[in-house]
């Protein structure tokens, strides 16, 4: 569901440049990640995620992959785009340092809809003697999940589990 209206003012904890910013929550990690159109949404939550786990800045971009996913709706695309990029990491343990989502796009199928993601990410394998260990994330949730469409920029919010 994208709604459009206000957005609350939740307490910053970290923020990234304006692409996303670390909220106040009680045991697990809120997100708010900020684009100038869908494209940019989807990347800076994806950094934001690999964010969590290490500083990005240190990624070296070695590793490449290209990452296709499905859902049945925004959230639900955002949820298993964040499930993805998990599954990379725990699979090949690959950090993200560079994230570029070249297509969303929208398939109706008889009364539903398929939401589909396109992107390429280049990554760099875990170093824990090279790359800063902050918090393990066990999943995306949907959580105070919600995508807003506000006048000049989308708004994406959702927790990790850790």
């Amino acid at each position: 569901m994208v709604a459009t209206g206000q957005v609350c003012m939740e307490e910053v904890i970290y923020s990234r440049n304006g692409r996303f910013d670390f909220l106040e929550h009680t045991g697990d990690i809120y997100v708010r990640a900020y684009g100038g159109n869908i494209l940019e949404l989807f990347e800076n939550a994806g950094l934001a995620l690999f964010d969590s786990m290490t500083n990005i800045d240190g990624v070296n971009c070695v590793v490449e992959r290209d990452l296709l996913v499905e859902g049945f709706d925004l959230e639900n695309l955002l949820y298993r785009w964040l499930e993805e990029l998990l599954v990379l990491y725990y699979s090949e343990r690959l950090m993200c340092g560079w994230i570029r989502v070249d297509a969303v796009s929208v398939e109706r199928h008889g009364d539903g809809f398929t939401y589909r993601l396109k992107a390429r990410v280049s990554c760099e394998e875990f170093d824990p003697s090279r790359h800063e260990a902050r918090v393990e994330v066990k999943s995306p949730t949907y959580s105070l999940m919600r995508i807003l469409k506000d006048e000049d920029k989308w708004i994406a919010y959702f927790v990790l589990d850790i």
